[in-house]
């Protein structure tokens, strides 16, 4: 007997306003930014690092299930049929049905070594256990970013890549901490796009911290992407902007330094997430 409350079952996070369109969300989670703001402090080091990226990358891909994945009618026993003295009322009545995730949607998490190594294993270990394992893969990239002269970031190489077939109609996610100039991410998916072609069912950006100009870049690039955020650092803004609704007068915002490094940001995750300082 279905309850009318679930006949259909839909989430709406919360997130900050902002202009930057449809396509960007930046959540608005007190208990994820007060981790993340440890997190990016200098008091923080391993190993409270990596389960703190841990607890928030399970956040950040909670949110993105609920609000992109896609749902089913399912009907699921529960364990009160079996006591319910009437047969007709126990086949009625001890039934948990209604709009559920659908557990055979496929997805690809990309782990872009080497800070996406830890978000994008939390994000494949949490998918693992919502859906069917047999539909869920994670893919691998080695790439770093190449800084011209003036140590501005020039492109990003890929020098290796272990993947697992095509992504014609999967979920593609890339969980990656740090969205500076958007470069490494926007090499990335392009990859995917020249080496397979087909079309994934949804590309989706997952990142701790988003810049201005990572937003811009991702959306001129690849207009499809989803992105997804718990922070927006836009630090290097002159003080009347950052008094503005995020997007207002994008053209002035900016959250890189001069070497492209975000500000306030938390440093180079890459080296923080490993003890490695090269």
């Amino acid at each position: 007997m279905l309850d009318q409350q679930y006949v259909t079952c839909s989430h709406t996070p919360s997130e900050i306003e902002h202009h930057y369109g449809d396509n960007v969300h930046i959540l608005s989670d007190p208990l994820a930014l007060s981790l993340l703001a440890r997190l990016c402090s200098p008091q923080a080091v391993q190993p409270e690092i990596n389960f703190l990226v841990e607890d928030l990358y399970r956040t950040l891909v909670y949110a993105v299930i609920n609000q992109e994945f896609p749902l089913i009618q399912r009907k699921v026993t529960s364990r009160m049929q079996e006591v319910l003295s009437d047969t007709q009322q126990a086949q009625e009545r001890g039934i948990i049905e209604g709009h559920m995730l659908d557990r055979s949607t496929p997805v690809v998490t990309v782990d872009i070594a080497r800070a996406g190594i830890l978000p994008s294993l939390t994000c494949y270990n949490v998918l693992n256990r919502i859906l069917d394992p047999m539909v869920v893969r994670q893919d691998h990239l080695i790439m770093s970013r190449a800084v011209g002269a003036d140590e501005h970031v020039v492109g990003a190489r890929i020098s290796g890549e272990k993947i697992g077939g095509p992504v014609d109609g999967r979920i593609v996610i890339f969980p990656d901490p740090m969205g500076a100039t958007g470069t490494s991410l926007s090499t990335a998916i392009q990859y995917y796009k020249d080496t397979f072609g087909g079309k994934p069912s949804k590309l989706l950006t997952l990142n701790l911290i988003v810049t201005p100009e990572f937003v811009r870049r991702i959306k001129t690039d690849h207009p499809e992407v989803i992105m997804y955020a718990l922070r927006l650092d836009r630090g290097m803004s002159s003080p009347e902007v950052l008094k503005t609704v995020p997007g207002t007068h994008w053209d002035q915002e900016s959250g890189l330094n001069d070497h492209d490094y975000i500000v306030p940001g938390g440093g180079g995750f890459g080296e923080i997430m490993n003890n490695a300082w090269v």
